[in-house]
């Protein structure tokens, strides 16, 4: 039982860095949108910050990383389940899987609303975990302010960037080491492709011509790297500061509409990650609209841009919006729509 155990993991692990190995090669027919950003930067002599998982370790498998970020659970290489990592959230609580900004060079909160309202996906505080392996910071900017020196093991190492993740944002226990590689194997499922980057026909003859003869390597290496972000900028504000800021704002209640159906109820709907329901009840609305102007848990200046602490004895808690996650704009949409309905 257990040489047939082993002999499938060795299956499976030569099966994962035969197609890591296979993704530096270059194809035949050239360059593709489909090819991945990493191959196409190492085709042309940069190499990036090494977040390949460790498929030495027993165990590793992008299947079981799949499962822990999408249900915080797994199968163990041995057999049976693992625990929970967490009791309160799984990393798409916070996060999206896919493409959440058209343009993946700038962080746009309205760009990101409208962007992700086309493709039916949540609006969310924390940045998407596509392309995650091809950032080279993280926990960047106030994040400091929120964690302190715990940031430091995590600022640029992707690793100590889920273990926070995993043990101070999802409040569960730390992965162990064939998780955590399970989960990088997985994340580079989702990597960052050419045909992410909107570069034009003309942009991409040219980094293959750059990879076919050699010639302005450097240039094609810019050209790419230009269009994607390398760490997400977070930046927190303060109630008032946004309070002060929105009374010289209009609100945009279809805007608004946007941010509550997919922001507000992703959470709070039928209290699904949270200890306070949303609904689309006009009560829901009065309350929303009786609390927006002061500084209680309920107001919703006061707990975007702070977040909800944890209840005694729930390590449950809400995380907050940075300001590039949701501007003051948007805030005020917000507002504008809540008191719409709470008047109808």
């Amino acid at each position: 039982m257990i040489k047939h155990l082993l002999n499938k993991y060795y299956i499976a692990a030569f099966a994962l860095v035969f197609i890591i190995s296979a993704s530096l090669m270059i194809p035949d027919n050239g360059v593709d949108k489909d090819m991945r950003v990493t191959k196409a930067l190492s085709i042309l002599g940069h190499e990036g910050p090494d977040h390949y998982p460790d498929t030495d370790e027993f165990g590793v498998s992008a299947e079981r990383g799949k499962d822990l970020v999408m249900n915080g659970f797994s199968t163990k290489p041995g057999g049976g389940k693992t625990r929970k990592q967490s009791k309160h959230f799984v990393c798409t609580s916070c996060h999206n899987l896919e493409k959440e900004d058209y343009d993946l060079s700038i962080s746009d909160p309205q760009a990101r609303l409208e962007y992700t309202q086309e493709k039916g996906l949540p609006f969310l505080q924390a940045t998407t975990l596509y392309g995650v392996v091809n950032r080279e910071t993280f926990y960047n900017d106030d994040y400091k302010k929120k964690y302190g020196d715990l940031v430091d093991a995590a600022r640029d190492d992707i690793r100590g960037a889920i273990q926070l993740c995993a043990t101070e944002c999802a409040q569960g226990r730390k992965l162990k080491k064939w998780e955590l590689e399970s989960v990088l194997a997985y994340l580079w499922t989702i990597d960052l492709k050419l045909g992410d980057l909107n570069l034009s026909d003309s942009e991409m003859d040219f980094v293959d011509a750059a990879m076919t003869d050699g010639s302005k390597q450097d240039s094609a290496v810019n050209l790419i790297r230009s269009r994607y972000l390398k760490g997400s900028p977070a930046h927190f504000g303060s109630a008032y500061a946004s309070q002060v800021a929105t009374d010289e704002l209009k609100g945009d209640t279809d805007n608004g509409k946007l941010i509550y159906e997919s922001s507000c109820l992703h959470c709070h709907k039928n209290r699904r990650y949270s200890f306070f329901n949303l609904d689309d009840s006009k009560l829901t609305f009065q309350h929303l609209c009786s609390k927006a102007d002061g500084y209680g848990m309920h107001s919703i200046y006061q707990v975007i841009r702070y977040g909800v602490a944890s209840k005694a004895g729930k390590r449950s808690y809400m995380p907050q919006y940075p300001l590039e996650k949701m501007s003051d704009q948007q805030l005020k949409d917000l507002e504008a729509y809540i008191e719409m309905r709470a008047s109808e």
